[in-house]
């Protein structure tokens, strides 16, 4: 899936990911989630992190991100679910929901057509582990930043945090259904050619006013990625949550 830039400092979704869909109608949809996990060394379980990438990419993507956090949360499972769409013509790009229009209601009919598998998911890890729905935090880059946030906000109990790198909220205009106003962050680049970092304001302002405990962070110079700036502040702010 593209060379590892983690040992360069930064993390950026590979370049097939800005490629649009027009082709995936016909894509098949797998029946359960999974994907690669990190699991804690020589303790038990004591948090899940569930890390969704985003279009065009797979679990083992992201997983590298759990190595990044390993040392602040050492107790934390962490696992990235491949998403359950193939792309048609992208060997090993999958992706939450087709993007054809990206429009807003395209992804609002996605996110609400990918979550039930989402949320069997996470059901199954939480009792794979034994651990209750206060020990999940839910991380999403790009389109999955749309699903952590469009699923978080929907079960019941919540998640402890949702972390949002790159994305955006589809279907803000729905916010009053939602059950679960777990604290919040947002993280963007100033520079992002893909979802421009208009979308983390747009994102944070009906959040905050549903009632959510919001942080934000706009990162200099950065366009559709993960900076270690950005890392070392998701790190600080889970280690936080789950101490309580």
């Amino acid at each position: 899936m593209g060379a590892d830039p983690m040992g360069r400092g930064w993390w950026r979704q590979p370049r097939r990911t800005e490629r649009q869909g027009n082709e995936n109608g016909g894509a098949a949809m797998i029946k359960e989630l999974d994907g690669p996990r990190l699991e804690p060394r020589g303790r038990a379980p004591s948090a899940l992190v569930v890390l969704l990438h985003g279009y065009g990419a797979n679990g083992d993507d992201l997983i590298q991100l759990g190595e990044e956090w390993r040392h602040r949360l050492p107790g934390a499972v962490f696992v990235a679910p491949n998403a359950p769409q193939p792309i048609p013509g992208m060997p090993g790009a999958l992706q939450w929901f087709a993007l054809t229009m990206r429009d807003p209601g395209e992804y609002w009919r996605g996110v609400v057509a990918a979550r039930p598998l989402l949320d069997r998911f996470l059901d199954r890890e939480l009792a794979r582990y034994g651990l209750t729905p206060d020990r999940l935090v839910l991380v999403g880059f790009s389109q999955g930043t749309m699903m952590a946030l469009h699923a978080g906000l929907r079960r019941v109990p919540g998640p402890a945090a949702i972390v949002g790198f790159s994305g955006l909220l589809a279907g803000p205009e729905h916010l009053t259904e939602i059950t679960a106003r777990p604290p919040t962050l947002l993280i963007h680049g100033d520079m992002d050619d893909l979802i421009p970092v208009e979308a983390l304001h747009i994102a944070r302002e009906p959040l905050a006013h549903a009632g959510l405990l919001v942080e934000w962070h706009v990162r200099p110079g950065l366009g559709h990625g993960i900076d270690p700036g950005g890392l070392t502040i998701a790190g600080h702010f889970m280690a936080r949550v789950l101490r309580g």
